[in-house]
């Protein structure tokens, strides 16, 4: 019991400073792109610089406007931060090392996916604002009509491991990893995980030239913070989430399995940066209609060659 409690301790305690970390890494990755400096000041290469924002966001007064709606506006954030780390629990990280196996892991994690849409929306309404509500309405409609093609994607990749255990699902892998026949569902997971992540350049609801901040306007100090590490960390349990279901898990030659699960996510991670910093922000009508008239025809159209070719093969 003791072991397992300080398992689960060690995972959660890298995720946190790993999201602390990205903070830094991405601006580096940014301005190494974007041919400018990055964070230089705070530490050696600016290394110091999650430190002095966490240190920051401490110390600024925890104010509640008081056009809010108190009780609303204190529990949105705290969801955001539950639900991805639900999700990371049911990763398995390495053969032996994982908070929880489930049979319905694949389940499990588009519950807590789901349930991240009542943290940006009640943040938007509650904070009484037209700029925050819009945000949130975009973020609802957007994170919504996305989990649709996401868990559609998944659907190959359920029928070829016959499970929704996503320990099972990394094993079924070991002689070829589901990208190479799934390579449609994993475009597809992957565009709905930036969207559900409201990430550039898919963060409609935040959009900073319409909306000023969107759905998280009105908040300041800790709560901010909270918003912060939830997108942080969402991106860590996206990049792990692909990494589990299409990239063989921890399988690699030579190298232990935990690290070479680490590298295939770091290199997701920094995927995600160099889409920030690469692809420009397309119009909200824009992003509907690329879900709904390309990815909904072609996940379904995947599942059922999937279903097909596995039928004419049994």
């Amino acid at each position: 019991m003791l072991l397992k409690i300080a398992e689960i301790l060690f995972i959660f305690g890298v995720l946190i400073l790993g999201a602390a970390a990205l903070t830094w890494v991405e601006r580096r990755l940014l301005g190494l792109w974007q041919d400018r400096y990055g964070p230089n000041r705070a530490g050696p290469l600016g290394i110091l610089q999650p430190v002095a924002d966490m240190v920051k966001i401490l110390t600024k007064e925890d104010w509640i406007p008081p056009f809010a709606d108190r009780v609303l506006y204190v529990i949105a954030p705290a969801i955001i931060i539950i639900a991805t780390f639900m999700v990371f629990a049911v990763i398995p990280l390495s053969p032996s090392l994982g908070v929880i196996e489930l049979n319905i892991g694949l389940l499990f994690f588009l519950a807590m996916a789901s349930l991240s849409v009542y943290s940006v929306v009640l943040a938007g309404w509650a904070s009484n604002s037209k700029y925050a509500l819009l945000g949130g309405v975009r973020a609802a409609s957007q994170m919504i009509s996305y989990e649709v093609f996401m868990a559609l994607s998944l659907a190959g990749v359920i029928m070829m491991a016959g499970s929704f255990n996503l320990r099972t699902i990394v094993e079924a892998q070991q002689g070829l990893w589901f990208v190479v026949p799934q390579f449609f569902g994993f475009v597809a997971f992957f565009v709905a995980g930036l969207a559900e992540s409201h990430r550039l350049p898919l963060d409609l609801p935040e959009s900073e030239h319409e909306l000023t901040a969107g759905f998280h306007t009105e908040y300041s100090g800790m709560k901010f913070g909270m918003f912060f590490l939830g997108e942080y960390v969402g991106v860590i349990v996206t990049s792990a989430m692909i990494v589990t279901l299409f990239m063989g898990g921890w399988h690699g030659p030579w190298l232990p399995p935990l690290v070479w699960f680490g590298l295939k996510m770091a290199f997701f991670v920094a995927l995600f940066v160099l889409l920030r910093a690469a692809i420009p922000r397309p119009r909200y009508d824009q992003l509907m209609a690329f879900g709904w008239k390309l990815l909904l025809p072609l996940t379904l159209a995947n599942a059922v060659i999937t279903g097909g070719v596995l039928l004419a093969g049994s």
